[in-house]
């Protein structure tokens, strides 16, 4: 496929996602349990002493104090550590207030920030941009048996949230469930961003091309301004309308500028573009009801961690689209699409699982930098996968199509630029 043989792609994605977990393990450790023995240099008479230190659990960084029990005499031994990455263990055994011994020191080192980035931002780059891939042939893919293409956008959603839910449940158990959640919230906020990715999905499978859906989805200010100004009488920059004007403008232009007779299946339909705004809206929708989810957990006194956001989330996210899904009946039809057509299950597999892998590189990013790092890192990676799927895909573009991809890419690069230069994000209501 994109750039190894399937199954070294698939072996390559799961050892990579350990390769992961070993990094985030290495760099904060949920607790520890370390014994020392220490003998005595006296003489050999003298009884060996052990120093047992009970397992303490790191829950913020900082000192941290745990007890230690000396079987016999009364040595005494002490644990310091500095910060959540260093440990050092001493003991000493003396006799009558005298005597010698021997201490044994123990350091564990925090990875680099260059180490660090490099694991969060490739883990995204490479987990996502061949998401990308798969989603674009998932959905170009014509069936050799009968000519069919693959239509089943819900149940598509049902797989890849499936596979969030496994992987959010593994990292949850190891890093600690928080108890109280307030659900309600995860689950209207993971309905409508289900149904967000499901019209993304859709608006590929009528004829969207994965450039122009790409491009679209990166101008996801348009709906919140537009709500913002109609509900909440925000106000913005002339800069910021500028942005929006580029993104939009330059997908339009794309859309326009293919050139006839490119790629097969990459044509924009009127369907694909209704499908593709809608996602657009839903997203807007969604990030309204992140922001009244994260007000209900302060309420309550509840913060939940990154692993909590990602297997609660998807799980409603994934109820919402079996419920759909079979309403329209696409587990049955899916189902038999994939039984027809191994190739693309295989597919849809490693997609689900890149999806995953993706996920959880995020929340290892969000938890080392700032999330300007974040957005630059999926920001430009969408960038990358436009030109990926223009380069290896076989799209053809005009000079005018390419002058839309400068010209939406532009808008996109602004707009980081501006969170870059501590650009506001919160706008007063005109008047105020």
């Amino acid at each position: 496929m994109l750039f190894l043989p399937r199954y070294n792609n698939t072996a390559l994605l799961i050892a990579t996602y350990l390769f992961y977990f070993l990094c985030c393990s290495s760099s904060s450790p949920s607790s520890f349990q370390v014994v020392v023995a220490i003998k005595s240099a006296r003489s050999a008479a003298s009884p060996s002493t052990t120093a047992t230190i009970a397992t303490e659990k790191l829950t913020t960084p900082g000192t941290t104090s745990a007890a230690v029990s000396s079987p016999g005499g009364s040595p005494n031994g002490s644990l310091s550590s500095t910060n959540s990455q260093s440990t050092m263990v001493s003991s000493s055994q003396g006799s009558s207030g005298s005597g010698s011994g021997e201490s044994t020191t123990t350091t564990k080192k925090a990875l680099p920030d260059s180490v660090k980035l490099l694991i969060g931002a490739g883990g995204i780059y490479g987990a996502f941009l061949y998401y990308g891939s798969l989603q674009e042939d998932v959905f170009r893919f014509v069936s050799p048996v009968d000519g069919s293409s693959f239509k089943q956008a819900w149940f598509l959603q049902v797989l890849e949230a499936l596979a969030n839910v496994i992987i959010g449940f593994i990292g949850m158990q190891l890093t600690g469930p928080t108890k109280n959640i307030p659900l309600q919230m995860f689950g209207i906020s993971g309905a409508a961003q289900v149904s967000a990715k499901a019209c993304t999905s859709l608006a590929l499978a009528n004829g969207l091309s994965f450039p122009v859906a790409t491009l679209a989805k990166s101008g996801k200010m348009a709906p919140v301004m537009a709500g913002s100004l109609l509900l909440g009488g925000a106000s913005y920059t002339v800069r910021e309308y500028l942005q929006v004007l580029m993104i939009i403008g330059g997908t339009a232009v794309v859309s326009l500028g293919k050139k006839k007779g490119g790629a097969s299946g990459g044509d924009s339909s009127t369907m694909g573009v209704v499908y593709i705004v809608l996602s657009l809206v839903l997203d807007g929708v969604t990030a309204g009801f992140q922001k009244r989810l994260k007000t209900e957990t302060a309420k309550v006194g509840v913060k939940p961690k990154p692993y909590d956001f990602m297997f609660w989330t998807n799980l409603f996210m994934c109820v919402t689209a079996v419920v759909v899904a079979g309403v329209l009946g696409e587990v049955t039809s899916g189902g038999a699409f994939l039984l027809a057509n191994p190739e693309i299950t295989s597919k849809i597999g490693r997609f689900a699982l890149c999806s995953a892998v993706g996920q959880s590189f995020i929340f290892y990013t969000i938890a080392n930098f700032d999330p300007l790092v974040l957005s630059t890192v999926t920001t430009t990676r969408k960038i990358f996968s436009v030109l990926l799927s223009i380069f290896l895909k076989g799209h053809s573009l005009s000079l005018v199509g390419w002058s839309g991809i400068g010209m939406a890419v532009s808008g996109i690069l602004s707009e980081l630029q501006a969170k870059m230069m501590g650009g506001s994000t919160h706008h007063k209501p005109k008047g105020k």
